[in-house]
């Protein structure tokens, strides 16, 4: 099975994170784009996030991470996006839960809120945990507003 290609994106807040991500993803061979911020200079979130989830809705990506100061603000923008389930996770059973439960398709991580450590394991379950599908795709259904009760 291949590994899901990654489109990973971060305001200035969570840039130093974003480049250990990617770091750590490229050395176990994921292909992973990265859409920016690409300094610690102030800058607007949503300026590099919402493209990260548009890229992500299309098919482009099969997965995004996006990462700022708390991880909020940048989970709302992705999940503006139609087709996008973004999960903020800070820690890996929330993470595993984003996957297992909700199919997540994008990660959100807020730099200020967990250690560097704790962020390269959220990640790793989050990209290894599988779908559970079952009474979970009818709540994702409801989710994207293909079926209500």
């Amino acid at each position: 099975m291949s590994k899901p290609s990654i489109a990973i994106g971060s305001d200035h807040a969570g840039y130093r994170y974003k480049q250990a991500i990617i770091a750590h993803l490229n050395s176990q061979g994921y292909s992973v784009e990265d859409f920016g911020t690409h300094s610690t200079e102030s800058c607007d979130y949503p300026d590099f996030i919402r493209p990260v989830a548009e890229a992500v809705a299309a098919g482009s990506f099969d997965r995004g991470i996006v990462l700022g100061g708390s991880g909020n603000g940048e989970a709302i923008t992705a999940n503006r996006v139609p087709g996008i389930r973004c999960g903020l996770c800070w820690n890996e059973q929330v993470a595993a839960w984003n996957r297992s439960h909700n199919d997540g398709n994008m990660l959100s991580i807020g730099e200020r809120t967990i250690s560097e450590e704790e962020a390269l394991h959220v990640v790793d379950v989050w990209l290894t945990t599988a779908f559970e599908g079952d009474r979970h795709i009818r709540r994702i259904e409801k989710i994207d507003a293909k079926r209500y009760p």
